[in-house]
């Protein structure tokens, strides 16, 4: 019985780890950090199917990333543009996003290592008399300060 439940204690911390992994992958990837004010809508936004006006746009901008209008695509409903404004790393947009994305990134890797790791605790579960458990907690208490 006591097995049972350590093996589905560490199934769900294998999966929660790896949900985790992916979910701060994708907020670094993310172009929403900063969400501007919408941008008043002018009689060029007409949607021409229903009459009205289309949804107000926001600029959006992330660690590296960021969403534009594209002035000239007026009859699509997709006319906003994500994509990198850093080619670089020193393009970034100030030293401390710099930072954001440093920390983020070696957190990122440390949480990917764990949740890797993670997958073969539930075969073994020691190495060398210390708990795989214990030493991917810790790692994952560091990638998250």
């Amino acid at each position: 019985m006591c097995h049972v439940i350590v093996t589905c204690r560490s199934m769900l911390w294998t999966l929660l780890s790896i949900v985790v992994a992916f979910a701060e992958l994708i907020a670094f990837m993310s172009a929403d950090w900063l969400v501007g004010k919408a941008k008043p809508s002018s009689s060029e936004d007409v949607d021409n199917r229903t009459g009205g006006s289309q949804e107000p746009y926001h600029p959006t901008l992330g660690i590296y990333g960021r969403c534009t209008r594209i002035s000239h695509m007026q009859l699509s409903r997709r006319d906003t543009l994500c994509g990198p404004y850093a080619e670089n790393f020193n393009e970034i947009a100030s030293g401390f996003w710099q930072a954001t994305a440093i920390f983020l990134a070696v957190g990122i890797m440390i949480l990917c290592a764990v949740a890797f790791v993670s997958v073969f605790t539930m075969c073994v579960q020691s190495i060398m008399k210390k708990s795989i458990f214990n030493v991917c907690g810790l790692l994952q208490g560091i990638a998250g300060m």
